[in-house]
């Protein structure tokens, strides 16, 4: 596969994302106990600084499409209203008047997509997550967003700009490690030409507008920039689809020239070539590790942690992955072997496997890890929150009531703290 040369002239990335050795806790809004913001959001920020966590990774806060996928939301800049915790909430019109000046580049074709009330919901909704965002500020709690590299089929994007994608063909993913017959997502692909002609100015917004929201974000299958899997919008699967090239680095830098230093993550997992990773150091952006493919494949295999960058994020698994504790249970002698031996080498001694694979990310060389809420808990097969290439049962996992307890707060601060990465 020939692809475009991913070298741009000068980082654009914010290298204090990974300045110093943090963690957090993966959990999208809609898996708190109610799926709403309110005082279930004000708890989870009150239990992450009892545990010493620094970041909350909250994946897509859009509004969703019919499956609950938030990486199908029906707006890439609007907040999804079935996050209120209080609908119906009295909106000004000093209030309606500040946010549609503020937002002037989105919004109206949101209003004439969603309805009527849609304005009044996105002046709550900044309201709400406004107030979540200084309550996290204050507790020393960062926000990680996500930034999906597609938009919904008919959503207010497209309706809103269509030239700016094209037809005929949609997205997908060919196969990798997470679907044997690849990924048919069916969102329209970009235009890159006409975004190019445009100035990168959606991309621009975009990105302006996730930054109000969130401290940072992940650039969701950022190896579409240097080339995507593009499949017949016919085809029943993803195993007919071919590469076409990207844009390369252009629409990021494109944001840096207006924004500043951009405080992004590239998802780099799956098929990456070295022109991806030539496209993500060259503009300063740190990839990612998941530990649950650490044990397999022969030295150079990059999720092995003595392979981990300091410029990276590392996981237990992502929202995509099998919870830790089914991956255990699936996983070959060797792969728990060799877990096992990496725990001994760094003086792990855990009798649960999935406190121990948990203490194996703390350790990690990467300045920041990640566990998801389920992987905490040590829950199973039923906790799992996306299958990809499956559209029925995803995103309805919640956290039970009360699970998130003293004892896993204070059993998580001392192994932050002992892995070096808690605030002194």
């Amino acid at each position: 596969m020939k692809e475009r040369d991913g070298r741009t002239s000068s980082p654009i990335g914010d290298p204090a994302l990974v300045a110093e050795r943090r963690a957090g806790v993966l959990l999208h809004p809609t898996a708190l106990t109610s799926g709403r913001l309110g005082s279930d959001a004000s708890e989870f920020l009150e239990w992450l600084e009892a545990a010493g966590q620094t970041w909350w990774q909250v994946l897509p806060l859009g509004p969703p499409d019919e499956s609950g996928s938030p990486y199908a939301a029906r707006s890439a800049f609007a907040g999804s209203s079935a996050l209120l915790a209080t609908h119906g909430a009295p909106v000004s019109s000093a209030e309606r008047d500040r946010f549609c000046q503020s937002q002037s580049y989105w919004l109206e074709g949101w209003a004439r997509f969603a309805g009527a009330d849609a304005i009044d919901d996105q002046v709550r909704f900044q309201r709400e997550w406004g107030a979540l965002r200084d309550e996290a500020r204050a507790r020393g709690v960062r926000l990680l967003g996500d930034v999906p590299l597609y938009v919904a089929r008919e959503g207010a994007d497209t309706a809103s700009w269509p030239d700016l994608f094209q037809v005929g063909e949609v997205a997908g993913a060919p196969p990798d490690d997470y679907s044997a017959i690849g990924q048919l997502w069916g969102n329209p692909l970009h235009d890159w030409a006409a975004h190019r002609r445009d100035g990168y100015r959606w991309w621009i917004e975009r990105l302006r507008r996730t930054l109000e929201l969130v401290d940072a974000a992940r650039v969701d299958h950022f190896r579409g920039f240097v080339s995507y899997w593009a499949v017949p919008a016919s085809a029943p699967d993803a195993g007919g689809g071919r590469w076409r090239r990207g844009p390369g680095g252009a629409p990021l830098e494109a944001a840096a020239r207006e924004l500043g230093e951009l405080p992004l993550v590239a998802e780099d997992l799956g098929l990456i070539t070295p022109a991806v990773e030539e496209l993500r150091r060259g503009i300063g952006l740190p990839g990612m590790r998941v530990i649950q493919w650490a044990f397999r494949g022969g030295h150079a295999n990059p999720h092995r942690l003595a392979n981990h960058p300091r410029c990276a994020v590392a996981y237990t698994g992502t929202h995509d992955n099998m919870t830790i504790v089914e991956w255990w249970s699936e996983a070959s002698r060797r792969e728990r072997e060799e877990a096992c031996a990496a725990a001994r080498e760094r003086g792990i001694d855990e009798r649960e496997p999935h406190l121990m694979l948990i203490r194996l990310v703390l350790s990690s060389p990467a300045a920041i890890s990640i566990v998801p809420a389920q992987d905490l808990l040590g829950l199973g097969r039923d906790a799992r929150f996306n299958t990809p290439g499956t559209s029925v049962g995803n995103w309805r996992w919640r956290l039970p009531a009360g699970a998130l307890d003293a004892g896993v707060a204070n059993w998580l601060r001392q192994a932050t703290e002992q892995a070096g990465r808690a605030v002194t």
